[in-house]
């Protein structure tokens, strides 16, 4: 095979707000963790156990904006992206590394109104539901045009 792949998909809840860093040119970027768990039950001890995975999450954009308007912490998010790891050095000179998601798509699960968010600040789902809401009356307007027929 010539071709590879580098795709992750995750569904999980955001352990924080969007933060938010701004670049000259009008570009910015936003950064939040994500937790996502696996649990299953000890068959040794029958303890039920649950194991949480920290992600670093990248939005850039008109997507990060969306993001710091709408995510809050808590809320549970589809995630979409790119693995990307970065090097860096700290403060004693020592490499060190961080593995990071660029997102390049992601979908909002949390109910509207649901949580500590009041119904008004969360139309970020409408974003994409209009058209759904459009057609679903269109198709509420053709059966009631179907049950005007004579036959």
């Amino acid at each position: 095979m010539s071709g590879t792949l580098n795709k992750v998909m995750l569904i999980g809840h955001t352990g924080d707000d969007v933060k938010m860093h701004y670049f000259e040119g009008g570009n910015s970027i936003g950064r939040f963790p994500l937790a996502t768990n696996e649990t299953y039950v000890n068959k040794t001890t029958n303890e039920r156990v649950t194991n949480t995975e920290w992600h670093n999450i990248i939005v850039r954009n008109k997507a990060a904006e969306i993001c710091e308007k709408y995510l809050k912490k808590g809320d549970m998010v589809y995630i979409e992206g790119r693995l990307k790891t970065r090097k860096w050095q700290d403060d004693k000179g020592m490499d060190r590394y961080s593995t990071e998601v660029h997102c390049t798509d992601f979908t909002f699960l949390t109910p509207k109104g649901s949580g500590n968010e009041t119904p008004q600040n969360n139309p970020g789902q409408n974003v994409q539901k209009p058209q759904a809401t459009q057609s679903s009356q269109a198709a509420k307007s053709i059966t009631e045009e179907e049950d005007d027929l004579p036959f």
